[in-house]
């Protein structure tokens, strides 16, 4: 890919990008640089590209899907820079160290990861009020709270995924709908059957405070759990 320096598209706001091929970064970045109003940007290189670090930094764009392959050998690192960002699908199964900054537009994110080096793509979408996530159980710490989460939509095809669901409860005050599946893309992979986990030690403040909470388990159970109080104080949690 080459891009002439003196060209320029100001009107262009959506760009697809397939299989980019690319020997350093610099043709890739003075092509968004030229690009004044982009808004949609779907990038996916090929597995064999030879681009050792990338930076994504439009200030106009609102919805971004980056697909960083796991073969993907020679990519050491990326940044991704759009503070205007309200939808961001990100999908990660290489090992290389992510930059994300601050998005606090960002209302809708998919976030796909395997990787420990990108944990603090969990820590950016904290703005977030419809996420959908499949990581390692670890991918994100203590201290990160999702306040404005309503929709939280988790695949469970990774070990432990079921210690995943139980940090999501606990940082997820305002969480109103949750659906535990398993991505169609990750089919082939052992689904968790989420039978050994870390029980909470309390009801998640989530729970308590709507009282009750629609669970999804895959395309076909839909259970609704609602909070009981005995006479002791104890909680409790009923199948209605």
């Amino acid at each position: 890919m080459d891009v002439p320096s003196t060209a320029c598209l100001p009107s262009l706001k959506t760009l697809l990008l397939e299989l980019v091929v690319c020997e350093d970064q610099k043709p890739f970045e003075a092509l968004l640089s030229i690009c004044p109003v982009l808004g949609d940007l779907e990038v996916s290189f090929r597995e064999d590209e030879s681009i050792q670090e990338f930076t994504i930094k439009v200030t106009s764009l609102w919805k971004l899907c980056l697909h960083v392959s796991y073969y993907w050998s020679s990519l050491e690192r990326y940044e991704i820079d759009t503070p205007c960002l309200e939808y961001l699908e990100l999908a990660d199964w290489n090992d290389s160290p992510c930059l994300v900054k601050n998005m606090p537009k960002l209302e809708k994110a998919h976030v796909d990861v395997v990787s420990f080096a990108v944990k603090n793509v969990i820590g950016s979408v904290t703005s977030v009020k419809h996420l959908t996530v499949c990581s390692e159980p670890d991918v994100y710490g203590d201290g990160i709270v999702f306040n404005q989460l309503e929709h939280l939509k988790l695949c469970i095809c990774k070990d432990d995924s079921s210690n995943v669901l139980a940090q999501f409860l606990k940082d997820s005050p305002n969480l109103r709908v949750l659906v535990i599946s398993q991505q169609d893309l990750h089919a082939d992979l052992k689904t968790n059957e989420m039978g050994f986990w870390n029980h909470p030690s309390s009801v998640p403040e989530c729970m308590l405070a709507v009282m009750s909470t629609d669970f999804e388990l895959g395309r076909i159970l839909c259970i609704k759990l609602r909070i009981k109080d005995d006479e002791d104080g104890d909680s409790s949690f009923e199948i209605v």
